[in-house]
Order: C-alpha cells, then structure tokens, then sequence
C-alpha cells in the first residue's frame, strides 16, 4: 500500500492579527485626523498587529464636499502620509490608509498600503456610491476596468 503525502505541510499556516479602527475623523482636520490615525497605529503595534485597517477617507476625513476638488486638499494627504512616515507609524506595521490621490489629473477615493516608511499600493475604489444621499463620482473618478 502506497500512502500519497499532502501538500499541507509544504504550506504551512501563519496567523496575523489585523486591526480595524473606526476613528473620529473630521472633515479637512489634518492635524487632529493625523494624531488619531497615529494613535491608531501606535495601539495595533501594542496589540502585535501585522496589518492595520483604517477607514475610508481617514487621512482628509469624508465630508469635504467641494474641498475634494482642490489641489491643495490632495497635497495635504500626501502630507500627512509623509509625516506618518517620519513618525514611524508604519516601521513593522502593514497599514492601510483611506486617502484621495491625483493621478494623470483624475481624483480617485483610494486605500493607500504602506509598510516600513513605503508606499507599497494604491488601489482606488472602484464602485462609487451615487444612489440617495451620495453622490461620489461628483468628486472621484471610478477606477477604470481595462483589457
């Protein structure tokens, strides 16, 4: 009799803890949005997090209206993103930032990936809310399927 090995033990398992927050944020408040976010970070280290899960928008906050469509809102991210970097927030830590990006001068609702003071993703949304009360793609284009 034959016994045939399982591939089981060629892969095995690794556990991750991932840490979700749903933050206070306020519309245009960098500063304080940014603490929040880094307090956020700072507590799923101390929980052993390998990946954080912010919410969407977390960077510039969600109801920015009209503001979404300034320049200077998009730089005030990227700001903000790079403080969180030179904070340290993401040394050791996968986190997943809500954030707007310019991109080949196209606004896009995204999820920045960062690890180890690196952006290592952008993945803009790709199905907008525009039904009742939303109306997304007033402010953000709608990532773009492409053969």
């Amino acid at each position: 009799m034959t016994t045939k090995k399982s591939n089981i033990t060629k892969y095995p398992s690794t556990l991750i803890t991932v840490a979700t927050c749903n933050l206070n944020q306020w519309a245009l408040d960098f500063t304080g949005n940014l603490e929040r976010i880094l307090q956020s970070c700072v507590e799923a280290k101390r929980q052993k997090a390998s990946y954080r899960l912010g919410p969407e928008l977390e960077i510039c906050g969600y109801g920015c209206e009209d503001h979404f469509l300034e320049s200077d809102t998009f730089m005030h991210c990227w700001e903000s993103i790079s403080e969180l970097f030179e904070r340290g927030a993401t040394d050791g830590l996968l986190c997943d930032f809500g954030s707007i990006v310019l991109h080949n001068g196209a606004r896009y609702n995204c999820r920045v990936l960062c690890r180890d003071r690196r952006v290592l993703l952008i993945r803009p949304k790709m199905a907008l809310a525009d039904s009742g009360n939303y109306r997304e793609s007033r402010y953000f284009t709608g990532k773009r399927m492409t053969e």
